[in-house]
C-alpha cells in the first residue's frame, strides 16, 4: 500500500464511528548510520521504520494514537485507541484542525541521486574523514569517532478538513571528533557537515575544523576573573540561542513559562540583531512545505531592530491566542503527538568578519566552547558555565585558555551584542554568526 492508499483504508474505519473531525499522518523512512574506528567499521546500523498516527476530535475532546504495523486489525485497534481516548479527555474548545492553505514551492529537499551512491562510497566517506583528521598534524593522537549517516523520508497528512500534503526528503551527516595531546596537554575538538545530498558533505573541511579546534586549545592558560568584551564563536552563540529559543513559543509565553513574556513590541535585544524562524530556508535541517499538522511552514521574523515582533503558534495555541498558527507544529516521529517547535531558528548574518569582531579589543576574551548551557534557567534566564577560548590582547588571539566560568543573564547578553559577524552556521537547526558582547563577567583564577 503507498501512503494514500493507507489514509483510505483509515478513513473507512473511520466512517464507522461517530466523530467531529481526524487527521492522518503517515511516514516511512530509510536510515543508515556507519561509525569508523581505526579504518575499520565499528557501526553500521540500517533501519527502515513505517508508522501511522492519527488524532481524532469527539465533543471538544482531542485523541491520539499510533500503530507501527499497516495489518487490518492492528489499524482497526488504532482507530478504536484513539476515540476512546478523545472520549475521556478533558474537554477544550481550542482542539481541532487547520483549514487547507496553499503550500509554498521548495526545492531540493529530495536528492533522487542519494540511492544510486554505494555503500561502499558512504564506508569511505567515514574512513576518510578519520584518516583526514589525523593527517591534519601529528598531535593529533587519535578519533573517537567518524560517522557518516543519511535518511530518506516520506510523510503524507490528510484530515476531515481537507488538508492533504505530502513530501519526500534526504538528508545526510557527517561528524568527527579529534584528540590532540602535547605532552601531558589533551584537548578535543569537533565538526559536523550536513546537507541534503551526499556531494554537500565536504570531509576534508570537517577533518581540517575538527583537528584544529583541539589543536588551537593545547597550552591552554587559566586567567584571572575580569569583565571585559567577549566574542562568542558561531557554535557557542548557537548553543546559547538555544537556550533563548523556547521563550519564543506561545506556550510558554502563555503560561509564563518565557524570558519574554509581556515582552511583545517591547525592544529587549542589542538593534543590531534580527532574529528570524524560517520553515522554508534552502537548505535547512528542519525545511518542509507543511508542519506536523499540514499547515503551510512560513518565514516568520520575530526580532527586529532589537524589538520582540512575533511568537510562534501551532493550530492548538493559535487559536487560544486568537492569532493564526505560524507553522510550527513538530513531531519527533510517528509514535508522538504533534506538539509547538522550532522549524530553522537563527540570528541573521552581520557585516563583520571572524577578525573585526576582534579590533579594538584591549583585553578580551573569544570563547570557542561552552560546557552546560542547557543548565540555564530558561524562564529568568540566569546561567553560569564553564568555558574555554582564547585570551585577546590588543585585538589579536594571545593564547588559548581554559578552566574559566561565563555567567550573567541571557536576556542581558543578548542586550549587550555590540557586533555581529557574518559567519552563520547552523547546528542543528538552531544557527547563528558569531557575537561580539560589550560585557560580560569571567571568572578565572
Amino acid at each position: 500500500m503507498n501512503q494514500s492508499e493507507i489514509a483510505d483504508t483509515i478513513e473507512k474505519l473511520l466512517s464507522a464511528r461517530s466523530v467531529d473531525g481526524y487527521e492522518i499522518s503517515v511516514g516511512a523512512s530509510h536510515n543508515l548510520s556507519i561509525e569508523i574506528k581505526e579504518q575499520k567499521i565499528d557501526t553500521f546500523k540500517c533501519s527502515e521504520p513505517v508508522g501511522v498516527s492519527i488524532r481524532v476530535l469527539k465533543s471538544d475532546g482531542l485523541g491520539f494514537s499510533y500503530s507501527t504495523s499497516l495489518a487490518d486489525g492492528d489499524l482497526a485497534r488504532m482507530v478504536a485507541d484513539a476515540v476512546t481516548s478523545a472520549e475521556n479527555q478533558t474537554p477544550d474548545p481550542c482542539n481541532g484542525f487547520p483549514e487547507p492553505r496553499p503550500y509554498p514551492l521548495i526545492e531540493g529537499l529530495f536528492d533522487k541521486e542519494l540511492a544510486s551512491v554505494g555503500e561502499d562510497r558512504k564506508i569511505q566517506c567515514a574512513m576518510d574523514l578519520e584518516r583526514l583528521t589525523l593527517a591534519v598534524d601529528s598531535r593529533i593522537s587519535k578519533v573517537r569517532k567518524a560517522s557518516y549517516g543519511e535518511s530518506e523520508y516520506e510523510v503524507y497528512i490528510r484530515s476531515s478538513r481537507g488538508v492533504e500534503g505530502s513530501l519526500r526528503g534526504t538528508s545526510v551527516s557527517a561528524s568527527v571528533s579529534a584528540i590532540a595531546e602535547d605532552g601531558d596537554d589533551s584537548q578535543m575538538g569537533w565538526d559536523f557537515g550536513f546537507g541534503t545530498s551526499f556531494t554537500d558533505l565536504h570531509v576534508d573541511q570537517i577533518a581540517f575544523t575538527a583537528a584544529s579546534r583541539a589543536l588551537g586549545l593545547l597550552g591552554a592558560r587559566k586567567i584571572a576573573s575580569m569583565r571585559c568584551p567577549v566574542v562568542l564563536d558561531n557554535q557557542v552563540a548557537s548553543d546559547i540561542l538555544e537556550v533563548l529559543s523556547s521563550s519564543f513559543l506561545a506556550e510558554n509565553v502563555l503560561k509564563g513559562k518565557s524570558m519574554l513574556a509581556e515582552k511583545l513590541g517591547t525592544k529587549v535585544f542589542s538593534p543590531v540583531l534580527k532574529i528570524r524562524d524560517n520553515g522554508i530556508l534552502r537548505g535547512g535541517m528542519a525545511t518542509a512545505p507543511f508542519d506536523a499538522e499540514g499547515i503551510p511552514q512560513q518565514d516568520t521574523l520575530l526580532v527586529d531592530d532589537g524589538k520582540v515582533l512575533s511568537f510562534l503558534y501551532d493550530g492548538y495555541w493559535a487559536r487560544r491566542d486568537g492569532v493564526q498558527s505560524t507553522g510550527n507544529s513538530t513531531r519527533g516521529g510517528m509514535k508522538s503527538p504533534a506538539h509547538l517547535g522550532l522549524t530553522n531558528f537563527y540570528i541573521e548574518n552581520g557585516a563583520f568578519s571572524a577578525q573585526e569582531l576582534l579590533t579594538g579589543m584591549t583585553r578580551g576574551v573569544l570563547i570557542t566552547d561552552v560546557m552546560g548551557i542547557h543548565t540555564a534557567n530558561p524562564i529568568s534566564g540566569d546561567f553560569s558555565v564553564g568555558a574555554s577560548g582564547f585570551f585577546v590582547e590588543n585585538g589579536a588571539i594571545a593564547y588559548p585558555v581554559k578552566e574559566i566560568a561565563l555567567s550573567g543573564n541571557i536576556i542581558d547578553l543578548f542586550a549587550s551584542v555590540e557586533m555581529t559577524g557574518d559567519d552563520l552556521r547552523f547546528f542543528g537547526s538552531v544557527g547563528s554568526p558569531s557575537l561580539r558582547i560589550a560585557e560580560l563577567d569571567v571568572s578565572g583564577h
